[in-house]
């Protein structure tokens, strides 16, 4: 990767991790299946009156607005309610990383270098420590919540969720050509409404979605705000640019910073403990980013030697 697409790169890492200590707060004032149907209403609405939509097939729209909107975010939304806390939801849900390389590979062909997969290996072993120390049992954390092994199930499949919509998108760039990612994001989110609003009032009822909205503060509109403009338009637009750009083995490694923002804003902000195991999995993660890198980097060396 160019060095200015890795500062991009690295700045959807820090708006991605950063914002789950905001979700935690959000989740104060709304509860998750409506806190994602709001701001997915919120990026669909007025974008898709300003921006025609994408030339792709609906199929691509439905099947990432459906994946992105309720399987990662609804999901994720759902079990940092009470089943993780917002440090440990950054590190498990990278596990998008491997299930995205993987399912590249398969479908794409996609072939990994030998460091990359030392990498991946790195990565899964930091990964592998959090599941460890958290599946199977209920562990209380600094912020009054339980992480129990029902919250890292339910933040794996979203992971899984995630995964698959990267896929769908590299799919849709491959074989429509250039698309405006901002009018994807737009037009796909018409799709994760349905889904989300029905879980909504299934879960979470018509009382408490309509209480929800009149008792929120400006503190409330303004995360939900971020999740839509930040988080969504400008972190999601962007990823998508680079992955329209390379390889998904080349793009995928640097969410690994997600979880590494994550932990360290979580510990500042909300007092999230950070035990050694924490710790040394941050690390590992940190490491298999720096070893992929070095992978990007010998490669294009390889490809376009230095002229002497």
């Amino acid at each position: 990767m160019a060095f200015q697409h890795q500062l991009i790169a690295l700045l959807v890492a820090f708006i991605w991790g950063t914002n789950f200590v905001l979700i935690k707060i959000g989740l104060e004032y709304f509860p998750p299946f409506l806190f994602v149907t709001l701001r997915f209403a919120l990026v669909a609405f007025p974008l898709i009156l300003l921006l025609p939509r994408p030339n792709v097939p609906w199929t691509y729209l439905v099947s990432y607005g459906v994946l992105i909107g309720f399987g990662q975010f609804g999901l994720l939304f759902w079990a940092m309610q009470d089943d993780i806390s917002p440090g440990l939801a950054a590190l498990v849900i990278q596990t998008q990383v491997f299930f995205t390389i993987l399912l590249a590979s398969y479908l794409y062909n996609e072939k990994l270098k030998i460091l990359q997969a030392i990498a991946l290996v790195v990565c899964a072993s930091g990964l592998g420590l959090i599941i460890f120390h958290t599946a199977g049992t209920d562990s209380l954390d600094s912020i009054d919540k339980q992480t129990s092994s029902f919250g890292v199930l339910v933040v794996l499949i979203a992971a899984m969720s995630w995964a698959i919509g990267n896929v769908v998108y590299k799919k849709a760039s491959k074989d429509s050509g250039k698309i405006n990612n901002i009018a994807f994001l737009a037009w796909s989110s018409i799709f994760a409404i349905p889904p989300l609003l029905l879980t909504s009032l299934y879960l979470e009822g018509p009382d408490l979605i309509l209480g929800s909205i009149q008792t929120a503060n400006l503190s409330a509109w303004s995360i939900l705000a971020w999740q839509t403009i930040g988080n969504t338009l400008i972190g999601y637009g962007l990823w998508n640019v680079l992955l329209s750009k390379y390889d998904t083995s080349k793009v995928t490694p640097w969410a690994l910073m997600v979880p590494v923002f994550g932990l360290a804003t979580s510990n500042l902000l909300l007092g999230e403990i950070l035990p050694w195991w924490k710790l040394v999995a941050a690390m590992l993660i940190l490491s298999g980013l720096v070893l992929n890198v070095l992978a990007t980097k010998t490669q294009q060396n390889q490809r376009f030697p230095r002229q002497k």
